[in-house]
C-alpha cells in the first residue's frame, strides 16, 4: 500500500475513534444536565479539558516556543475557531439538548454535512468526487428513513438554538480544516489555544447566567471524564486527522455517531431498533463508505487530502 494511502486509512481510523468517544459524550450529557445548567456543564467540561492541556504543551520547550511565537494573525485565527466551535457550537448544543429530544437534534446535525461540502467548495476549493456527492445523499436517505416519523412537534425556540448551532458546526468544521490542512501549527497548540479561549468564555457566560450549581460525586465524575478523554484528547486527535482528511470526509466520518449512538443506546440505555431504523442505519453506513471510496478515476477528478 502506498505511503499516502496508509496514511489516508490511519486518519480515517483515528478520527473513527474520536467519534467513538464523542458518541459516549451523549449518554453522560443527558445525565449530567439533570442537576447542571447546559451553559455551565459545557464550560466546565471544556475549561476543565484546556486545564489539562494546558501543563503538558508548557511542559515541552518545543510547545512553548510554538505558543510563544504565535503570529498575531495565527492567534486572531485559533481565538475565533474557539469561539465558534466551543463557545457557540458546543454551548448551543447542551441549550438545544434542554428543549430538544436527542433524536431531533441529532437528525438537524447531520446536515451539517451537506453545508461543509457546499461551502467547502468556496472557502477551501475542496471539490467532492461524483461518489463523495452519492455517499452524502444516501447518507441523507438513510437519515431520513432511520428518523422518520419525527414524533410530536418540537419548541420553536429549540429549533431555532439546533438551527444556529448547525449552522456554527459547519463554519467550525470549514475553519478548522483551513487552519490544520496548512500544516504549520501543531495539533495540540490548535486545540489548546482554541478550546482556552472558548472555553473560558463559555464557562464565564455559563456562570453569569446560570450559575455555578452544587455539584455531586458523580457528577464530577461525568464531568472529569467528559473533559479529559472525549475533550482534550480527543479533540488534539481530530485536529491531527484534520491534516489528511478534507472537511467533506472529517464532517461524514463525524456523522458516523448517528450509528454508534444507536447502538450504545441499545447497549446501555436498552433502546430497540425496529426494522424501519435498521434499514436506515444500513443505508447511512453505505453512504458513509461511498465516501471513503477513493478509486484512481475520482481521485483524479477531485480534490485529494491535502490539495489546496
Amino acid at each position: 500500500m502506498p505511503a499516502q494511502e496508509s496514511s489516508h486509512l490511519k486518519a480515517i481510523l483515528l478520527a473513527l475513534f474520536v467519534t467513538v468517544l464523542w458518541s459516549s459524550s451523549w449518554v453522560l450529557i443527558k445525565f449530567g444536565l439533570e442537576d447542571i445548567p447546559p451553559l455551565t456543564f459545557a464550560g466546565l467540561r471544556y475549561t476543565w479539558a484546556f486545564l489539562v492541556l494546558l501543563p503538558i504543551a508548557l511542559r515541552s520547550p518545543a510547545h512553548r516556543a510554538a505558543i510563544r511565537h504565535l503570529p498575531r494573525r495565527d492567534w486572531l485565527r485559533l481565538a475565533l475557531l474557539g469561539l465558534v466551535f466551543y463557545t457557540t457550537t458546543q454551548g448551543l448544543a447542551y441549550v438545544a439538548l434542554v428543549y430538544l429530544q436527542a433524536i431531533t437534534l441529532s437528525l438537524m446535525l447531520n446536515f451539517t454535512s451537506v453545508a461543509v461540502a457546499v461551502l467547502g467548495i468556496f472557502w477551501l476549493r475542496e471539490l467532492p468526487t461524483t461518489l463523495q456527492w452519492a455517499g452524502v445523499a444516501v447518507y441523507l436517505v438513510g437519515v431520513v428513513v432511520y428518523f422518520t416519523p419525527l414524533g410530536a412537534a418540537e419548541p420553536v425556540v429549540g429549533l431555532i438554538v439546533g438551527g444556529i448551532m448547525v449552522a456554527a458546526n459547519a463554519v467550525s468544521a470549514l475553519l478548522g480544516r483551513e487552519i490544520n490542512r496548512a500544516g504549520d501549527l501543531d495539533p495540540l497548540t490548535v486545540t489548546l489555544v482554541s478550546m482556552g479561549v472558548g472555553s473560558v468564555v463559555l464557562l464565564a457566560l455559563g456562570i453569569a447566567f446560570q450559575g455555578l450549581p452544587r455539584i455531586d460525586l458523580v457528577g464530577w465524575l461525568i464531568v472529569g471524564w467528559l473533559a479529559v478523554a472525549n475533550s482534550a484528547l480527543a479533540f488534539t486527535l481530530w485536529n491531527q486527522t484534520q491534516r489528511t482528511l478534507s472537511a467533506t470526509e472529517s464532517s461524514i466520518i463525524n456523522n458516523t455517531m448517528l450509528i454508534q449512538v444507536a447502538v450504545l443506546a441499545w447497549l446501555f440505555l436498552g433502546e430497540q431498533l425496529t426494522l424501519r431504523e435498521v434499514a436506515g442505519l444500513a443505508l447511512a453506513a453505505l453512504g458513509i463508505l461511498l465516501v471513503q471510496v477513493r478509486g484512481r478515476r475520482q481521485q483524479g477528478c477531485g480534490v485529494t487530502s491535502r490539495d489546496a
